[in-house]
């Protein structure tokens, strides 16, 4: 790659280093830089950009990040696409992050203009959060080191797995002594119950006995006969010795003592045993507290079908120390008991499509555009199936002129409606009804024409992986050769604007207004700018096909 400043003359197809603001438009960093672009440039009296040109098997940084992204995802790992040389990983499902640190080291050591960033090992993660980002630094990469850091991802298998919760049946014993407090047993047994439910378990039977070892060994036969897979004794009084009343317990049980205490604080009391394939856990007195602690951590792995033994448990000292210190001003309190911080979790942007299908289509005669045939199917279903195929989260589609038809076009496809009895008045009533109908409980927005059937899933994704507000990118819009086409995406700090807008327009010009927030993906057709308002474009349509 070469890079540094540039004659206009070597400058079409280069990558603009630093964003410049001219008077015809703005031209953001990472643009590749087309031949309009240049015009522009030397009107404005520059002879040369800092930019970046890619040579011959250079991988430029989009490209870069999906390849390696590609090959280091496992299984229940997905993956954003890449923008501006980054490209999201996050939990399909709720569950316990997989990999080998010394394999994740062998990837970043490769090259340093490739990094990747993951959560700690066995971290417990929630669906939809995010578990690692990979950032290509340089706007290209050599292709050698492309390949040789995907082979370290790939190898004969990805780096980065999730293993997600099995819902398993829990059996619950605690021991009582005289003076102990029933209250404190029902306490423990709800933040127990709270900590199964946040990974698809259940307690299947709870017992209360005598702290005694006759006693307790009853307890957790009954507990097995009642169908329990894993057994949590809480003992009365906290194991001091592996001869104490509960490991006692569990061996007359028939079981054995795997291991006892734990490199993590709070939760060094902490007792594993096993009765044939079913682990039994000696709690360590704070896992009475939904805060986090060294139980957590075993707890997680076992639920997730991780084998947890003495060697596991020795290597849980590195991040072990979890109380709470003076120099940590953040309490690891629950957010809801049984695991996690008050911290909320980075997670993939909610993003809500609308699909606007309410409009007259005046300008098309009698018929209705949205229900003409492209490719052997009503238009505005291409929209809809390129949504339900994409990122979005939701997909609502605003209904009004020949609601029921257009319905019925979209039926299979089990979108939510929005009906708008305005839509004569303009498009900014059906982006109201819109509105109105997503909620509170999105990220954004991405408002999508119905008559638009080029669009593809592969540009909605790209307009939701670019979306990230905290870093100025608060509106997404594709172009095709600098042109500002359609859809267009919203963070949900421009709902209120959106909403007050009338007449027969939308909310682009909020574009114009907040251009320091707007974002520009640059994508490879005309499909962002192929919309169809009159018979002959409908004709041309027919004829170049989708």
């Amino acid at each position: 790659m070469i890079f540094g400043d540039t004659p206009l003359d070597d400058a079409e197809g280069a990558v603009l280093a630093h964003s410049l603001r001219l008077e015809a438009r703005s031209l953001k960093k990472g643009r590749v830089l087309g031949a309009d672009d240049v015009t522009v440039l030397r009107d404005a009296g520059y002879a040369s950009v800092v930019a970046a040109r890619l040579e011959d098997g250079d991988v430029a940084e989009d490209a870069a990040a999906d390849r390696l992204a590609a090959a280091l995802a496992g299984t229940g790992a997905t993956i954003s696409a890449a923008f501006t040389g980054r490209a999201n990983l996050y939990a399909e499902t709720a569950g316990v992050v997989l990999y080998d640190p010394l394999r994740l080291d062998a990837f970043n050591l490769v090259d340093e203009a490739i990094t990747l960033a993951l959560v700690p090992p066995y971290q417990a993660v929630e669906a939809g959060q995010m578990i690692g980002t990979l950032k290509i630094i340089a706007f290209a990469v050599t292709g050698d080191r492309v390949l040789l850091t995907e082979e370290i991802g790939r190898r004969e298998s990805p780096m980065v797995t999730l293993k997600p919760y099995q819902a398993t049946r829990v059996g619950l014993v605690q021991s009582r002594l005289p003076g102990t407090k029933e209250s404190v047993l029902d306490s423990t047994m709800e933040v127990t119950r709270s900590r199964l439910h946040a990974m698809a378990s259940e307690i299947c039977h709870e017992i209360r006995c005598d702290h005694a070892t006759d006693a307790l060994a009853a307890a957790i036969d009954e507990t097995m006969n009642q169908g329990a897979r894993l057994i949590l004794v809480s003992g009365a009084s906290a194991v001091v010795d592996r001869r104490d009343v509960v490991p006692a317990a569990i061996e007359k049980a028939g079981g054995v003592v795997e291991h006892f205490g734990m490199p993590v604080d709070p939760g060094n009391l902490m007792l594993i045993g096993r009765i044939g394939d079913i682990p039994v856990i000696g709690l360590p007195g704070c896992a009475r507290s939904p805060k986090l602690n060294g139980f957590d951590w075993v707890l997680q792995r076992l639920i997730a079908g991780v084998p947890v033994g003495r060697a596991e448990i020795g290597r849980m000292g590195a991040g072990g120390l979890l109380k709470d210190i003076p120099t940590r001003p953040m309490p690891r309190s629950r957010r809801r008991s049984g695991g996690g911080s008050d911290a909320t979790p980075a997670r993939a942007p909610k993003i809500a499509a609308i699909l606007l299908a309410a409009g007259q289509s005046r300008r098309m005669g009698a018929d209705n555009k949205l229900l003409a045939e492209v490719d052997g199917k009503p238009m505005v279903r291409h929209m809809a199936e390129a949504l339900n195929a994409s990122k979005a989260a939701s997909m609502t589609v605003v209904l009004g002129h020949e609601a029921d038809s257009v319905r019925a076009a979209l039926a299979d496809l089990k979108p939510s409606y929005a009906y708008n009895p305005d839509y004569a008045e303009g498009l900014s009533t059906s982006l109201k009804a819109g509105l109105n109908a997503v909620g509170d409980e999105v990220d954004g927005v991405i408002v999508c024409l119905g008559d638009m059937p080029k669009v593809s899933p592969t540009i909605i994704d790209r307009m939701i992986a670019a979306f990230d507000p905290v870093e100025g990118r608060a509106i997404v819009v594709p172009t095709r050769r600098g042109k500002r086409g359609n859809p267009v995406l919203f963070a949900k700090r421009f709902f209120e604007d959106m909403a007050r807008v009338s007449g027969d327009v939308g909310a682009r010009h909020l574009i114009g207004n907040h251009e320091d927030l707007a974002v520009e993906i640059e994508v490879d057709d005309e499909s962002v700018l192929t919309d169809v308002d009159t018979p002959e474009a409908l004709a041309k349509l027919r004829g170049t096909g989708r």
